[in-house]
């Protein structure tokens, strides 16, 4: 309900940015999959869960946790914290657990926000999830994001499956490969956006 209503009111604050987005039909209808997108702005979660009908469950950095009334309401918005400093076993158990679920989990693969807007390498996170848990990754770009004016565009592609992955246990080639090609498909739809 709150989810809801929060989504309802921030996407009459995008039409104010004249946002828009393109390869909605691309967005699976049922199962769990993990929307991917690059990350420039405070924005991006927001204007990345408003793009979708089904509900999206961002993985956040914990320190945005710290923060008694901002932290729940994060939490009651579906968010859980990350943290970054290493292999989180909890935060990747509860995203395999979201995906388990059929839900949809958003993953920033660069790990951090870019300060220039270039791409960040990507970490390996978002393709070890994927690959445990078997599912596609929907690879999403965003541009103009940043400040308060200014038109916000969005570009969803087509699901990646890595079919030859999933049956078993990725080696760190293997991570590095799917995160490569990951953000290979993140930085094409970013292109396009002119």
């Amino acid at each position: 309900m709150i989810y809801a209503l929060a989504r309802a009111i921030l996407r009459w604050v995008l039409l104010l940015r004249r946002w828009n987005v393109g390869g909605l039909q691309h967005m699976p209808k049922h199962g769990g999959v993990i929307v991917a997108s690059n990350h420039i702005s405070y924005w991006d979660p927001v204007v990345v869960g408003c793009c979708f009908q089904r509900r999206v469950y961002f993985m956040a950095k914990a320190e945005l946790f710290r923060y008694p009334v901002f932290g729940s309401l994060l939490r009651i918005l579906g968010a859980f914290p990350v943290h970054r400093s290493g292999a989180d076993r909890q935060a990747i158990r509860t995203a395999l657990q979201h995906l388990k679920q059929g839900r949809v989990l958003g993953i920033f693969p660069e790990g951090t926000r870019s300060k220039t807007g270039k791409m960040l390498a990507p970490q390996m996170g978002t393709a070890l999830i994927a690959l445990k848990a078997g599912v596609p990754v929907l690879p999403v770009a965003v541009s103009g994001t940043r400040g308060v004016f200014g038109k916000i565009k969005v570009k969803i592609g087509k699901p990646l499956v890595f079919q030859n992955y999933y049956a078993k246990k990725p080696s760190k080639e293997d991570l590095k490969k799917v995160s490569e090609v990951i953000m290979e498909h993140i930085a094409a739809l970013h292109s396009s956006l002119g």
